[in-house]
């Protein structure tokens, strides 16, 4: 029995020892035999010399996405001297199949409602490299590299410039987007490691919503942007500032981007929460006043740092997921030693354990929901925007999503291809659990809006009031010849109906005209019966008479949907 849902046993059978890579694989073998339910062994790829990078998956239905159940995922070893990371996970692994068998709550509400990925060794042979050395000969550096030379977390696609260069043009969000932000071209055929590779294809293939690398040498939590953003021109500046489209969020942002460099994702709030959820929950990460690793603190005492205000990095790990996919990433730096004795790590794991457990429990925060059509059918790569945030989301292949929020009122809207967007307030509170926000988007008419503008050259739709000669183009030439008649025809009609407006108006000033002749008074003389006609001087009334001035609507007996009426050429003077 337990006194406490956050009490744990730490007297568990744990294996406290560093495991090579057939070590590695059979403890994961072990684990997978006790706890057949709830764990999966697979794997995300080879490593340049052919190892296996293993994956454990634990979730109540292992091997399957769960509509409405997001995924999380830790991984380690992406430096091959880091060893620290590599154990946590192999630990947490042991920990999570016994506490489950044992019918811990905690544990039992956290696998039965996340599905948890767990990689203990992204750079397998660089490990193997450290691992021979051990803890006592290695070094700082032995290992920390792919055998092809490569640091795997600086090593992804470079999605930042792209995001920035896109909104210093205005083309956020309407010609690039500003989430999954698509690979340059040939870019996976570059300069990337085999593992990193494997990586990407990894995180594509699977809808994650929230993860962290585990690294060494430092001991601190680090969220993105891990790259700096370069200082805009003046010229640039004065651009941005005359852009009528950008609010004073923006032109503050901007302003300080000038003093320095742009370094805070749209998400900001939410990565320090969750930097903070795995620092305040580590035994000693906030125990900043002997100084950090290297020096004097400089995390303010919280533990947790902005990675592009300490050591900017460019493609980083943490990016990238941001950029390209629905994950946030962090980095969490164990501790000063990448190697730790193996006497050292039931205290790392005493440290950590609680720490590992509340991040992944911060997958629940926020909105989740599924978007579906009218007929109930899910919508999948639906796009989920919340006001006030310049960052995406969404949904997955079976149209659920995730999105991670801190407590408060968003509005949210749902936007699909051919479906009317749909716009929702969702209330985030501080209960456990996220909050329910679905959708039901209803069919638009934009495929066939978008079938007439590309017939037309992809040109902006207007209302003609008026005919014109369109001279022919080769766009023009290629349209429907049934749609260039149906425009056609339409404006024939409207000018037909102008004119015949514009004649009944002469026509009245004509009738005015003639009554105000019968109605003067000729003048008498005493000499001479006969009369004479003053002059007649015309009317100063202008031929447009204001509306307000006719006695009757003259559109009362104007009929538009009949039959135009045969037009005549005349002319008229005024005696």
């Amino acid at each position: 029995s337990y006194h406490s849902e956050n009490e744990v046993n730490p007297s568990d059978d744990l294996d406290f020892r560093h495991h090579n890579y057939k070590e590695m694989r059979q403890m994961m073998k072990v684990i997978n035999e006790e706890c057949p339910n709830i764990t999966r062994i697979y794997n995300i790829g080879k490593s340049s010399q052919g190892l296996k990078m293993y994956a454990m998956e634990i979730s109540d239905n292992p091997g399957e996405h769960e509509t409405g159940e997001p995924e999380f995922r830790y991984t380690a070893g992406l430096h091959g001297n880091e060893a620290l990371g590599r154990e946590l996970l192999l630990l947490l692994m042991q920990f999570l199949c016994k506490e489950y068998k044992d019918e811990n709550p905690r544990v039992r509400r956290l696998v039965d409602g996340v599905r948890i990925h767990l990689v203990p060794s992204l750079n397998p042979d660089a490990y193997e490299l450290a691992y021979q050395m051990g803890s006592e000969m290695g070094n700082w550096a032995l290992g920390h590299w792919t055998e092809e030379g490569y640091d795997i977390f600086q090593n992804f696609p470079d999605l930042n410039s792209i995001l920035w260069g896109a909104e210093d043009r205005g083309w956020v969000p309407r010609v690039v987007p500003n989430h999954h932000i698509p690979l340059p071209e040939n870019s996976l055929s570059g300069s990337l490691a085999v593992e990193t590779k494997a990586i990407i294809s990894w995180m594509e293939r699977n809808p994650f919503v929230l993860g962290a690398n585990l690294q060494g040498g430092e001991k601190m939590v680090v969220y993105p942007f891990d790259m700096q953003r370069p200082q805009i021109s003046l010229t640039d500046s004065r651009r941005w500032r005359v852009n009528s489209e950008m609010n004073e969020e923006t032109w503050a942002r901007i302003q300080r981007q000038n003093e320095g460099a742009l370094r805070e994702t749209p998400d900001d709030a939410m990565f320090r929460w969750l930097a903070m959820s795995y620092a305040h929950s580590h035994l000693t990460m906030t125990e900043t006043y002997r100084g950090s690793c290297h020096g004097d603190d400089v995390t303010g005492g919280q533990g947790i740092i902005n990675r592009a205000s300490w050591k900017p990095v460019v493609g980083s790990m943490n990016d990238f997921s941001y950029l390209h996919t629905n994950c946030f990433e962090l980095s969490i730096f164990l501790g000063c030693d990448k190697f730790p004795h193996e006497s050292e790590l039931l205290l790392e794991w005493e440290n950590n354990r609680e720490a590992l457990l509340s991040f992944m429990e911060q997958v629940n925060r926020g909105i989740k929901g599924i978007v579906r059509d009218m007929d109930g059918n899910p919508l999948p790569n639906a796009t989920i925007s919340v006001e006030g945030i310049r960052h995406d989301v969404k949904t997955a292949a079976s149209g659920d999503y995730w999105r991670l929020l801190n407590p408060g009122e968003y509005k949210v809207t749902a936007k699909a291809d051919n479906h009317t967007p749909q716009m929702r307030l969702c209330m985030v509170g501080y209960d456990t659990g996220a909050t329910p926000c679905s959708f039901t988007l209803a069919k638009s008419n934009w495929d066939r809006i978008k079938e007439i503008m590309k017939l037309n050259g992809n040109r902006p739709i207007r209302l003609v009031t008026k005919t014109s000669v369109v001279k022919a183009t080769a766009s023009s030439t290629t349209a429907e010849p049934s749609i260039i008649g149906r425009v056609t025809q339409a404006n024939s009609q409207k000018a037909k109906q102008f004119r015949r407006l514009r004649l009944m108006r002469l026509r009245r000033l004509r009738e005015r005209r003639l009554r105000g002749r019968v109605m003067t008074t000729p003048p008498t003389t005493t000499t001479t019966t006969t009369t004479t006609q003053p002059p007649y001087t015309e009317s100063t009334t202008s031929w447009y008479d204001s509306v307000d001035s006719w006695t009757e609507n003259p559109f009362d007996t104007f009929i538009f949907d009949s039959a135009p009426t045969q037009e005549y050429n005349f002319e008229f003077t005024i005696d």
